[in-house]
Order: C-alpha cells, then structure tokens, then sequence
C-alpha cells in the first residue's frame, strides 16, 4: 500500500505571487485574511504584490511561506488525502506541525513570525549569510569551515541537503572566505542564497533562548501525525520533544537528506511538497529517483497531484 509524505520548504522559496492563485478559492482565501488578523498587518498584499526584497526577510517570508503550505495541505486533506508523515526543510518544520495538528494555524503564523524577529534580532540583516555548495563531501568540507571560523570568521555547515548539497552558514565574512577556499578545495560552485540571516549556526543561539520563552507560552498538541524532525531526523509526536527539538533547530544543522531517508525506510513511496518552488522535489529525487514527488504550489499542480493520488 502506498504511503504519502506532505513535505514543505523553507526560506528562500518565497516569491511574489505565492499562494495568490490558490487564494482566490472561497475554500482557501481564509488562509491570507487569518495570517493578517493574526499579525495585525497585511502580509497578503505583501504576498501578492511585493516587493521581493520585503518579502524575503525573515520575519515575512516566514509567516508567508507556512500560510501557503498550510493552505495546500488543507486543500489536499479536503480531497481525501492525508499523508502518513510530514516533514519540512527549517522554517517548513512548523508548517508540517500544522498540517499535523500540532499547531493551529493561527498559533503557527503568530510563533514563526516571532521566531523571524528573534533571528533578525540575533543578526540583524546583511551581516550574516548562507551558501550552497556543490560537489564537496562533508568532511572536506567540515575542516575548510573549521579552520576559518577557527580564524575569528564563523561559519559552519547548515543544511545536509541531498549527495552533493551542503549548504554553510556563518557571517558575511566567513562565508565568502568559506565560498572561496571551498572551490579550491574541490567545490564545483557556490551559490549564495537568497535568505535574511546566518540560520542553523551557532550565532542564533541568542534567538533559541527567546525562542524557548515563546514556545512555553505557545499552546501545543501532541501531532496527530507523526513529523520528522530536522535535528535528529526521526519521527516525533510528543509536543514536549517537539518544542525541544524547535529550539534546538535553530542552531543545529538541517539533516534533510537523513530526513527523507527515514521516510523512505518507514515505507513512504509518494511525496508531495507543499509550498511555492520545487526545491524540495529536486533534492528528494536527488536522493532516490525511484519515488514519485509532486510539487504543488497552485491551482493546476493542485489538480494534478488530485487526479495522481486516486491512482496511488
């Protein structure tokens, strides 16, 4: 028997428009007004209208990025398919919290809006960075980012995204020394990416323990739905181990590759991104081609992905 997956994607998939097709449905347009009545704002009109450059720092893209995903795995649920396990890449953890009934969707916009002003706060924007670096193994890799943050230049590794795929993290500095010395260490490029902040290194340690405050106050459940969390890439139910685990996040590295490896070993055959982009599809077919991975981030993808499941 199939199992379904519903992953979702983190910072740097944002984009101007997101959503906005699938928000113009009745059943979906609650979604942009109740991330509004509940910030108090009009993330919506940022959503639809921009600029990018206001949209991507932390504290919108955030919000923005889980109102989108919750809004599609609302809309998949409501077509009859439920997934056996969420997951999601960072900030897509506590999406895959809501979908999961851990978080309402309300105290999830209200929390990752606060988890972005304390990341922020930790590193205010411009002064830290994050990379993409291709074709290096981890180890390599780990001892060029040891030795520069060892030069007073911190960076770190941050996500282990797929063979091939690691992404660094640090300050401005230590990354483009970090992006240098990489490629001549063997990297086949480096890309910059497009986010706020030096996130899953040890300068957000300031923005955990603010983090954890807020987690305490926050009302949580026990996830009806097991999630794999980023950390420890095992599946977790028990709130108290999930908000935990939240705080550590934030200054761990993402092990998203180990993440869909455990998926794939409890027997998920079917995977379904919810959220705009296709970053997350990409890397999990990077990792087993033999899956089937559907991104869905409007109305059309959305029908497709429908029409697939009645087959699975």
């Amino acid at each position: 028997m199939s199992k379904i997956a519903f992953i979702f994607p983190g910072q740097g998939s944002q984009s101007v428009g997101m959503g906005v097709e699938l928000a113009a449905k009745e059943e979906s347009r609650q979604y942009f007004d109740g991330a509004d009545k509940v910030l108090g704002g009009d993330l919506s009109r940022l959503m639809k209208e921009g600029p990018q450059e206001e949209l991507t720092v932390t504290y919108n893209a955030q919000p923005a990025l889980l109102t989108v995903g919750a809004m599609i795995a609302a809309r998949l649920n409501d077509a009859g398919i439920v997934p056996a396990y969420t997951a999601g890449h960072s900030l897509g953890e506590y999406t895959a919290l809501v979908a999961s009934g851990a978080l309402s969707f309300e105290n999830g916009v209200a929390v990752v809006r606060k988890r972005g002003l304390f990341m922020n706060e930790a590193v205010p924007a411009g002064e830290g960075a994050m990379a993409a670096i291709l074709g290096l193994d981890g180890e390599k890799l780990a001892e060029v980012t040891d030795a520069i943050t060892a030069d007073g230049f911190p960076v770190q590794p941050a996500n282990l995204n797929c063979p091939g795929q690691i992404v660094i993290s640090g300050t401005k500095e230590g990354v483009d020394k970090a992006c240098v010395a990489l490629k001549e260490a063997g990297a086949k490029r480096a890309i910059p990416l497009d986010v706020s902040g030096p996130f899953h290194s040890s300068l957000m340690q300031p923005a955990a323990e603010h983090l954890r405050e807020a987690l305490d106050q926050l009302e949580m459940k026990d996830a009806s739905i097991p999630v794999i969390a980023n950390v420890n890439a095992q599946a977790v139910s028990d709130k108290e181990t999930i908000k935990e685990l939240l705080v550590e996040q934030l200054y761990s590295p993402v092990r998203w590759e180990d993440s869909v490896r455990t998926l794939l070993d409890l027997g998920v055959t079917h995977f379904i991104e919810c959220g705009p982009g296709k970053v997350l599809s990409g890397l999990v077919k990077k990792i087993d081609r033999s899956v089937t991975v559907l991104p869905v981030y409007d109305e059309e993808t959305l029908q497709t992905a429908i029409e697939a499941a009645k087959g699975w």
